[in-house]
């Protein structure tokens, strides 16, 4: 967005007028919560606008108005202010796939193909590991690494996730979470029709929560049968919530399945009815044309995962094609046993550089690009765009602060191009979740970052022993020494 200047000149005049219109009829010195005034604000709404010196108005947990810092401060009063010099102050970032209790499993088994390291390692260690202690323990060192690298809102897809809501919502993150309903028994249910009740039960406790949005989570056409399938789809529908899945992860996927000839995983689930709801599916590399309008048609949202794709070997995503095409898109990470980390500065970077050298343009996916699907296209891909994503009167105020002041930030021509090219997640200063403080100058208010740390090394311990317990019981069954 090398035309960021040029934005900049009229942002004063538009600011103004957005802050008459929120402000009309009231004086001076209205007071507010909370005003974060002189870094460079980032809005990503619909005009792009840069504000060079800007600043915006929180009250409760909405942004109440956005401009310049001159104009804010004659407008209002806060109860607290952030100084955001020698910052970027933008939308928190929306991390549209993942499965956060694994980060306990971080570093277990790499340099593998997607279904090797998913039978043979994975989903044994899971059988083995997996309770409510586990997912509690790693959904809050997630909870941590997520609030220190500036992702306010993620999608996940876990067992036990009414553990992962309450989590999330003392922890303060936004989370639009899936129970799993999977095709053979898991820590947490037996069967497909166990996993189904969980998840009814999970929906109707958490619909409505202001943070946490429940969903359904049928975890692959690979690895549920067509009624299971179809079930879950169903109980996601009836619920009006959101039904998350994996998709055409890989090359593979559809030799895995009994589909008629000529058919894919895309129109399999078609032809069940899965599409008719609010649908998010996870990867989407191996699509094509058909596959790609039925997607469209039916408004499914897309989690680009560049990362944990290139590390799988699972190919990569037409992410170019789907914009062109008006697919609705975001960015994610994957879970943090694939990726492996759950910092989405990194996804960014990853999936510029990734579309540039795959489709040999390097104007392909442009910074611009790339910070809205870690952004407002995200939000919209969740069914959160109207909540989150931008920064605008009468959104949510989830806001985050990046510090543009190092040897390796200087110097800057242009802030989008930085907060996708340079920066890290270890740049921002400050994560703000409908108006509440998560973290401030690096400092976590909402977790001890001593205890969360503490527990999740004691349970890594017991995940090692029994992982080296199972990989000795396989290979006494194989007649071979450990």
């Amino acid at each position: 967005m090398r035309a960021w200047r040029f934005l900049s000149i009229g942002a004063g005049l538009v600011a103004a007028i957005v802050l008459l219109v929120v402000t009309l009829g009231g004086q001076p010195g209205t007071p507010v919560r909370l005003i974060i005034s002189g870094g460079i604000v980032v809005t990503l709404d619909a005009s792009s606008r840069v504000i060079p010196d800007g600043a915006i108005a929180v009250d409760g947990d909405r942004i109440v108005a956005v401009g310049t810092t001159d104009e804010i401060s004659g407008l209002f009063t806060a109860a607290e202010r952030i100084d955001a010099r020698g910052q970027v102050v933008m939308p928190g970032l929306v991390n549209t796939h993942t499965h956060v209790p694994m980060t306990l499993y971080r570093g277990l088994a790499d340099d593998l193909p997607l279904m090797e390291w998913l039978e043979h390692y994975v989903f044994p260690a899971e059988a083995r590991t997996v309770s409510p202690e586990f997912v509690r323990i790693g959904t809050r060192l997630a909870a941590l690494e997520m609030i220190e690298s500036g992702t306010t809102t993620f999608a996940d897809m876990y067992y036990f996730e009414e553990d992962i809501a309450d989590v999330t919502r003392s922890a303060g993150l936004r989370g639009v979470l899936g129970q799993t309903v999977i095709g053979f028994p898991v820590a947490d249910a037996k069967t497909p029709g166990d996993a189904l009740a969980r998840a009814e039960a999970f929906v109707e406790k958490w619909k409505g929560d202001s943070l946490v949005t429940p969903a359904v989570a049928p975890h692959a056409v690979y690895s549920l049968d067509p009624t299971s399938l179809r079930a879950a789809c169903e109980l996601a529908s009836r619920h009006n919530v959101p039904m998350l899945i994996h998709l055409s992860e890989t090359r593979d996927e559809s030799k895995r399945i009994v589909e008629p000839k000529g058919s894919s995983p895309t129109r399999h689930l078609e032809a069940l009815g899965c599409w008719s709801g609010r649908s998010v599916a996870a990867h989407a590399i191996w699509l094509d044309a058909a596959d790609m309008a039925i997607l469209g048609k039916r408004g499914v949202g897309l989690s680009h995962n560049p990362e944990s794709n290139m590390k799988l070997a699972s190919g990569v995503a037409a992410v170019t094609t789907w914009l062109r095409q008006g697919l609705r898109a975001g960015l994610g990470t994957d879970g943090p046993a694939s990726n492996n980390d759950l910092d989405m500065f990194e996804a960014m970077r990853a999936a510029a550089l990734l579309q540039k050298v795959s489709t040999g343009d390097p104007r392909a996916l442009p910074a611009g690009q790339a910070l809205e699907l870690a952004t407002r296209r995200g939000a919209e891909v969740l069914g959160l765009g109207a909540r989150t994503g931008s920064l605008e009167p009468g959104k949510q105020a989830d806001i985050i602060t990046v510090s543009m002041e190092g040897a390796r930030q200087t110097p800057m021509f242009d802030p989008v191009s930085h907060l996708v090219y340079v920066s890290r997640g270890d740049d921002v200063q400050t994560t703000i979740v409908a108006g509440r403080i998560l973290m401030k100058d690096r400092k976590v208010t909402t977790l001890s970052r001593e205890s969360v740390l503490r527990d999740a090394r004691a349970m890594a311990e017991r995940v090692r022993i029994e992982v080296e317990a199972a990989a000795q019981e396989r290979a006494l069954r194989r007649g071979k020494r450990p």
